[in-house]
């Protein structure tokens, strides 16, 4: 094309122009008639529910191109269990084949939860960047502390910018599946690759033996210049288990959860369906799931699970797990027995283990402190997954402990993980300006009661006591109100009869009551009008005496009229008003005129 119109300079366009247009053109559109059926069913949604959110981006023609949604629920859980987060958009299962991306987390039962869905346009940065942007405003600014994606790098340099606290981690397997595609050979041709690959990925607890065991395993088998491998160690930080090991990952190591859930639309949904029928059955898919949620905590809070033998830490872990959780836990405490300790050292209050797992060469460092009732392992499992592991636990059932120390039941993983109310911002400082001060309350409270109302809508009971509170709250808060209204009304009264007793002006009492202000001295002047120049003074000076003459006449006129008798009384006073008054004065003065006055009279 640049031929044919004699060079680059005449085309126009460049290179990443023409890309960007094919790749549009190649997108699927959106049907006008799909685009009023899916506003109407997001409006109709937000009709249902008040706390129903959503949000569209439309491209410069006004066309639409993304959409995110989210329901009361789903926000809610994302209070509850957003801590960790798994983020997928390899799944396209409708008629107009747009990436379906999901925020999926976990529960208190081990259950996949979604927090928010969205169907994209694209992959690209600018979209990733806006679908997460769009997510936090919907979780009232709250972001998890982990996300865990595929390798795609858009979706990276969209996290950096926009979450840049939130750790993300990789799928691990994902990382597999990459390896077994760039290291094929290798796989092929020696079989304890696979296992020292995996040693890399999950065993090794301190950064020093990982640095060692990985340029053993590239001098092992010869792949010290692998590309793909130099790559994979330049972000090391996202996939070795060595530096997540402290941070909370919920025990999920993979985006496996949304690749379960991908399986799981395919049964709703399939490509004959377009997008408002879409949305209908991914609805039907969140009730299910919800409905297997109301099923579990049912039977978590009926029944006690069964106990193979019964110590007392295990009844402990019974009455306070969910069913789910609680065969986690016996299953690390049935791995701690067969472990093998011993004494490493002692530093003050605390006592240093050493112990091996049975079968293993490799050992764990537990340390114990008895002043704080605290134990730590070098395998970070409670820090990683929220729940002491096998390691820990034989040093306390060592030490005769037959309960789980507080410190070490996390609240996500309880029957009560659901109670409460979860706060996601600070209160509001008193430097907040009147507007804001009062929309950050009107967001957080809205918050805060949609939590409420979606624990209310589940029993009749619980329906009641919300409502009853509601009205005995909305009367205190009418007291409260209309007690502050009546003492600031006092507090004005009290200030203006303080008023009435000085001399001052109020508003300079006021002005003077404050710090930090100072008050500008009044300055007197004599005369609020301008000074006059010296024309306007002789042009007065003329005017005056022209009116001087003619005062005179009319008063030499009016001495001639009082002598002869020819004005009455009412005339002589009427023409004495009309006088200037220097000339009014004289006439008083006048003993003469008050004579003839007098005589007249």
């Amino acid at each position: 094309m640049s031929k044919q119109v004699g060079g680059r300079e005449n085309l126009g366009f460049i290179r990443d122009d023409l890309k960007n247009y094919l790749r549009s053109k190649r997108s699927i559109p959106m049907m006008q008639g799909d685009t009023g059926g899916v506003l109407e069913y997001l409006q109709g949604m937000q009709l249902e529910d008040p706390n129903f959110f959503y949000a569209i981006q439309v491209d410069e023609d006004d066309l639409i191109t993304n959409i995110f949604w989210a329901d009361a629920k789903m926000r809610t859980d994302f209070a509850h269990f957003g801590d960790v987060v798994c983020f997928d958009t390899t799944y396209r299962k409708h008629k107009d084949g747009r990436p379906i991306a999901l925020f999926v987390g976990v529960n208190h039962h081990k259950q996949t939860t979604v927090f928010g869905a969205a169907l994209l346009y694209d992959e690209t940065i600018l979209t990733f960047e806006w679908l997460f942007d769009t997510f936090a405003k919907a979780m009232m600014e709250k972001i998890p502390r982990t996300i865990l994606t595929d390798q795609d790098g858009r979706m990276a340099t969209a996290l950096a910018s926009q979450w840049p606290t939130t750790y993300h981690r990789l799928c691990i397997w994902h990382i597999y599946q990459n390896a077994a595609m760039h290291l094929a050979d290798v796989f092929k041709d020696f079989q304890n690759f696979a296992a020292d690959f995996s040693h890399c990925i999950y065993d090794y607890e301190n950064e020093d033996d990982f640095f060692e065991g990985w340029s053993e395993m590239l001098k092992t088998y010869g792949l010290e210049d692998n590309k793909w491998l130099k790559k994979m160690f330049d972000i090391k930080e996202k996939w070795a288990l060595v530096y997540g090991r402290e941070t909370f990952c919920a025990d999920m190591t993979t985006t496996q959860r949304s690749e379960s859930m991908n399986s799981v639309i395919k049964k709703y949904v399939s490509y004959k369906h377009g997008l408002l029928e879409f949305f209908e059955h991914f609805q039907r898919l969140l009730d299910d799931r919800r409905y297997d949620e109301s099923v579990a905590d049912f039977k978590g809070n009926q029944s006690t699970p069964a106990m193979t033998f019964p110590c007392r830490i295990l009844q402990h872990a019974a009455s306070v797990y969910t069913h789910e959780v609680y065969e986690k836990f016996k299953e690390e405490l049935c791995k701690g027995i067969d472990c093998k300790w011993e004494v490493d050292g002692e530093l003050g209050n605390q006592m240093i283990y050493r112990v091996t797992p049975h079968g293993k060469t490799s050992h764990h460092l537990v340390t114990y402190d008895s002043s704080t009732n605290s134990i730590c392992c070098s395998c970070k499992k409670f820090e990683f997954a929220g729940f002491l592991c096998s390691h820990a636990l034989k040093i306390l059932m060592t030490l005769n402990i037959v309960t789980i120390p507080d410190a070490y039941i996390l609240k996500r993983w309880t029957k009560a993980a659901k109670t409460g109310n979860v706060h996601v911002s600070s209160e509001s400082s008193p430097e907040m300006e009147l507007k804001a001060k009062l929309n950050f309350r009107y967001k957080e409270l809205s918050y805060l009661y949609m939590q409420l109302m979606t624990k209310a809508s589940e029993c009749d009971e619980a329906y009641q006591i919300a409502k009853d509170g509601f009205w005995k709250m909305s009367e205190q808060m009418d007291a409260c109100c209309q007690g502050k209204k009546k003492m600031k009304e006092v507090r004005i009264e009290e200030n203006c009869s303080a008023y009435q007793d000085v001399d001052t002006n109020p508003s300079e009492v006021a002005y003077n009551k404050i710090k930090g202000i100072k008050v500008k001295e009044k300055v007197t002047y004599k005369s609020s009008k301008r000074p006059r120049s010296a024309l306007e003074m002789a042009t007065k000076k003329r005017k005056y005496k022209v009116k001087e003459k003619s005062s005179s006449k009319k008063l030499q006129e009016f001495g001639n009229n009082v002598v002869h008798s020819s004005m009455d009384s009412a005339t002589i006073q009427g023409f004495v008003r009309e006088l200037p008054p220097e000339q009014a004065q004289e006439l008083g003065n006048n003993d003469d005129s008050d004579q003839q006055v007098a005589k007249h009279e």
